[in-house]
């Protein structure tokens, strides 16, 4: 072989080494910044842990805080509002009642006929109308005069709504905003929220403004309550189910009501009962322990917010934050490795992965996974996604979902055990010790728990592993629909002159 040769043959090993080099630089870069993702999921996954003792304590806390929080205002990060609603509906209720929902840039107005037997509701009517942008801002009478307006127009519609003579037609007004409640059928404005800022409405009473555009426009109408839409929900179920004893939440947001004993309610004493109880509007969002799994996602998502150091549980359980809490553990990874390419910078974007997103994601049971493929790429622009990290993303779904499905169980374990229906011994409403466990419904509403499978399942495998499955076997979950709307009109009949005469 000559010079030439000798040279070129050298060339090529050198060349085959450097090649050689670079492959094994890049396998061992690669393998370590996998192990690098690896290290940031099992400490998301530490984290996040939910082991049954942590979720025992975190019963007891929310337990505690109820108390504290029916014994005095301002006593517990719980509210525990009073929400004056004495008679749920039992089922005997007949005629037709109205209800108003107003809880965001729309409203709907409903019109419920009912039949005197539980669970038949013979029809209802809706109708939905979006509230024009200038009357966000404007005047509460130009607001008011808008829906009574509307209200009206749907009353006309109806053939036979005509109420009997010396009768009012009677609404039931949800109105999804922070207030005061003074009575059943009055509270004043705290705040405003979701886009709304007519300042002449704050401190004013809800009810009353809504009954005098009511009688402005000729209508012969009488606003007989006002409800969240967690107390509708309560009320539809304990319309369907006698023994529904609470009603929870699960949605874009979260929140709690239940029925407690008059003489519980410490905050309150010398208030008349003519039930012995109350429905308690817990807004639990707000609930607040050591004992919850808080990681640093969840720290930098509360600091980022617009509400830091509040709604802390909400933040933690919500379909308004699953979402934002995985895309957050994505971008960290983003940073620790080249797993995912070059950082998309739609990774920096808060709350762009939204939860029914991380749903399916979650439940993708296609065999290469592409709707995980698909939700990168068109959300997050994270194209070409290896197969074994897109089942990485699938795990961070379901660390998150499983933790918030967990300790939603927890604090409806909580509510149970501070009304004796957890399997321990209980106080009924005549003073007597009870040990046996009655069944016990607890009404539930909100898409994160109706079409997120996964979470339902965590959620209900939690139940069963905190109380037992002896004592879980006699509480069932119950799911309703449209609470905020018929369950307000349920509220105007059970509160009714006429409905009361018939019972």
């Amino acid at each position: 072989m000559g010079k030439v040769g000798v040279a070129l043959a050298a060339g090529s090993a050198v060349a085959a080494c450097v090649v050689a080099a670079v492959m094994v630089g890049r396998r061992v870069r690669r393998r370590r910044g996998w192990r690098r993702v690896v290290r940031v999921l099992e400490e998301l996954e530490d984290g996040c842990a939910t082991p049954v003792g942590r979720l025992r304590q975190v019963v007891d806390a929310m337990a505690v805080e109820m108390h504290a929080g029916l014994a005095s205002e301002g006593g517990s990060k719980l509210k525990m509002l009073l929400t004056y609603v004495h008679n749920l509906p039992t089922g005997n209720e007949k005629g037709i009642y109205y209800a108003l929902d107003l809880g965001g840039t729309n409203f709907r107005v409903l019109r419920v006929k009912l039949g005197g037997q539980r669970s038949v509701i013979i029809g209802h009517d809706v109708v939905r109308q979006p509230i024009p942008q200038h009357l966000m801002t404007s005047t509460t009478e130009e607001l008011f005069d808008f829906i009574a307006a509307s209200l009206k127009d749907f009353v006309e519609m109806e053939d036979d709504s005509e109420p009997s003579q010396g009768e009012k037609r009677e609404l039931g007004f949800t109105f999804s905003f922070p207030v005061k409640q003074f009575s059943f059928s009055s509270g004043i404005l705290i705040k405003w929220t979701k886009g709304f800022s007519i300042q002449d409405m704050v401190g004013r009473d809800v009810s009353q403004c809504l009954q005098q555009a009511i009688h402005r426009k000729g209508l012969d109408m009488r606003v007989s309550a006002l409800i969240n839409d967690t107390v509708g929900t309560m009320s539809l179920g304990h319309y369907h189910d006698e023994d529904t004893v609470a009603a929870v939440i699960f949605g874009t947001g979260t929140n709690a009501c239940y029925l407690e004993r008059a003489d519980a309610i410490i905050k309150s004493q010398g208030l008349l009962s003519t039930s012995g109880g109350m429905v308690v509007n817990m807004e639990w969002g707000n609930f607040w322990s050591s004992h919850l799994p808080r990681t640093s996602y969840d720290v930098d998502l509360d600091a980022e917010s617009p509400n830091p150091n509040d709604q802390g549980f909400e933040k933690m359980i919500s379909g308004m934050y699953l979402g934002d809490i995985v895309r957050r553990v994505i971008l960290r990874m983003s940073q620790e490795s080249d797993v995912f390419g070059p950082i998309s910078s739609k990774l920096y974007v808060p709350f762009i992965l939204r939860t029914p997103m991380v749903a399916a994601m979650h439940e993708d049971d296609s065999p290469n996974l592409m709707e995980v493929a698909r939700i990168l790429e068109e959300t997050l622009e994270i194209p070409n996604v290896p197969l074994n990290v897109r089942k990485l993303v699938v795990k961070i779904c379901d660390v998150v979902t499983r933790r918030a499905a967990r300790l939603a169980a927890a604090g409806i374990v909580g509510i149970l055990k501070k009304i004796g229906r957890d399997g321990s011994v209980g106080v009924t409403s005549k003073g007597k010790r009870q040990t046996k466990m009655r069944r016990t419904v607890v009404a539930v509403e909100g898409g994160l728990y109706t079409n997120y499978t996964m979470f339902r399942e965590y959620l209900k495998e939690a139940m069963g592993q905190i109380l037992g499955e002896d004592v879980a076997s006699h509480v069932v979950i119950k799911v309703t629909d449209d609470g905020s709307g018929i369950g307000a009109a349920l509220l105007a009949a059970s509160h009714s002159t006429s409905s009361i005469q018939l019972l």
